[in-house]
Order: structure tokens, then sequence, then C-alpha cells
């Protein structure tokens, strides 16, 4: 839905307990804060309360400030991990891309249409293949190429590019090149990675060779939150498509790139409009 510059975002989760729901909603009452979207949910395994909430202030009985500095203390009670924003505030995202630009045309294209909900503030590489394709977008690309020696210069300069253009995430679409452990930790919840495959199912290298072997019936392609272990961060966002015997593993490979397109893109707007919680290892997509 829309929202006006008067609409706020509130996302959070918290141990359940009775009393969750009166406490937020009675802050908001006594604020004259107007809900017009909402959404929760309550996971029995892990015993956690989530919600995602949209709000207008344009009838609050006091100001934002004097709403989040009451809201401080609730949360502290409830042991709230929360994140309060504007709705129109874009979040900003780098994208790392490689030789492929299937993923990169995909959000290059919906953020250009309105269709999605941020602003790409630059595009890093370890190829120069994508530079034109980027800068018809008038988004700066940055080539840092990288070998073995190499890689934690090239890392610490994408993390300063990042940092420089107050970047909240960084998108790997089909970036060739795996994270170290370190850089994981500093983005995490912070990097989104497009795998093309099904997973848990074909991780690592080649996957649609994996798959042609195996005989699979679909194929698919995962977006998933980065992590030190290798194609296991909780999932986002999944897309298949049906194939037969008669699909070869480079047709294969050809059908896969829109569903990689399609699961990275949704995967980036889902987290840009708030809607991803992580629960653990897994996702609660509001």
């Amino acid at each position: 839905m829309s929202s006006s510059p008067l609409s706020y975002v509130l996302s959070f989760s918290c141990p359940d307990s009775i009393g969750v729901v009166a406490r937020y909603s009675n802050l908001f009452y006594e604020c004259g804060i107007n809900i017009t979207e909402i959404s929760n949910y309550t996971d029995p395994q892990s015993n956690t309360f989530f919600l995602r909430c949209v709000f207008d202030i344009s009838g609050m009985s006091c100001s934002l400030e004097q709403f989040e500095a009451r809201l401080k203390p609730v949360a502290d009670e409830l042991e709230m991990k929360y994140r309060l924003r504007c709705a129109t505030a874009l979040p900003k995202i780098v994208i790392a891309v490689s030789k492929y630009d299937h993923c990169l045309t995909a959000l290059l294209t919906k953020q250009r249409a309105g269709a999605l909900p941020a602003d790409i503030v630059a595009v890093v590489s370890n190829h120069e293949n994508c530079r034109a394709l980027t800068e018809w977008h008038n988004i700066p690309f940055h080539y840092l190429p990288i070998t073995s020696e190499t890689k934690p210069v090239q890392e610490a300069k994408m993390l300063a590019i990042l940092d420089e253009s107050e970047a909240e995430l960084l998108v790997l679409a089909r970036y060739m090149q795996i994270l170290s452990d370190d850089l994981c930790a500093k983005l995490s919840g912070r990097a989104i990675n497009i795998h093309h495959s099904f997973l848990p199912g074909f991780k690592g290298a080649k996957p649609y060779h994996q798959a042609y072997d195996r005989g699979v019936k679909v194929i698919g392609a995962t977006a998933h939150y980065v992590t030190a272990d290798l194609d296991e961060g909780p999932i986002i966002a999944q897309e298949v498509r049906p194939i037969d015997h008669e699909i070869s593993v480079e047709q294969m490979v050809h059908l896969g790139h829109d569903t990689e397109a399609t699961a990275l893109s949704q995967a980036v707007r889902l987290h840009c409009e708030q809607r991803v919680i992580l629960n653990g290892q897994r996702t609660v997509i509001l």
C-alpha cells in the first residue's frame, strides 16, 4: 500500500507473554496514533512474538520524539528488538555483481519503475562487464578486482563504500565470490545473497549441474541472508519453475535466470519494506 510522509513503520520481536499486545496498543492509544496496517505472529517453538505495523502520526497528541521516548521503556520491559522509521524513507543499498547481469538488471529496472522501495547508491564488481549498464542508470560503478592475496583489501574497500554511502544493505546479485567470515559477521542481517538453487538442496558451485544429474522436476532459486556458513543463511524468498527430462543443463541455466531475478527482487523488496524479522535460523515475513 502507498504511504505518506506522515506514515511510520514499527517492527519488533520479543518474548511472548500475556499483555504484550495490551502494552504497545495502549501506548499507541495514549499517543493518539492511528494504526493503518498491522500484522503479527507468535512462534510457539521459540515462544517469540513478532509484529509489524504502519501508523499515521497526523493526529498524534504528542511529538514523534516524545512517542519514541515513551516507547523505549516499554521496549526495555518487553525485551523488544525493534526498528522505527518513516515509511517513505528509501533504504540505501549497494549491489555486488560479477559477470552475470540478469539480477542486477531486474533490480535497476524495478527501482527505475518505482517498484523497488530502495535507493541503489552504488554497484561494486570484480569485473568490468556491468559498468555500462550501471552507469546508464546514473549509478556509481566501483571496479574492485580480487585475488586470494588481495581479498582483505578488496573487502575493506567494499565495506568503506557501504559506510561512506550510508547503505544499510549489501545485495549479492550473482556476485561469484565468497565473503570472508569477518565481513559476514560485520554485515549480519545486512547482506542478501541469491543462490541459483532451491536451498537447502544443491549448495555450492554449479547447482544446476547437480540438479540435472539428479533428474529434478523443478528448478529454483533462493534469496537468503548471508552468514559465514555457505548457502545456509536464513531464507527470505524462493522461486521454482517446473522442468522435464527434455531440458538440458544449459537450458536449465537460462531458465533459472528468471527465478533468480524474481526471488532476489522479492527478497530485497521485503527487506526494504521492513517485513522480514529474523527468528533464529529462520525468518518471519509480515
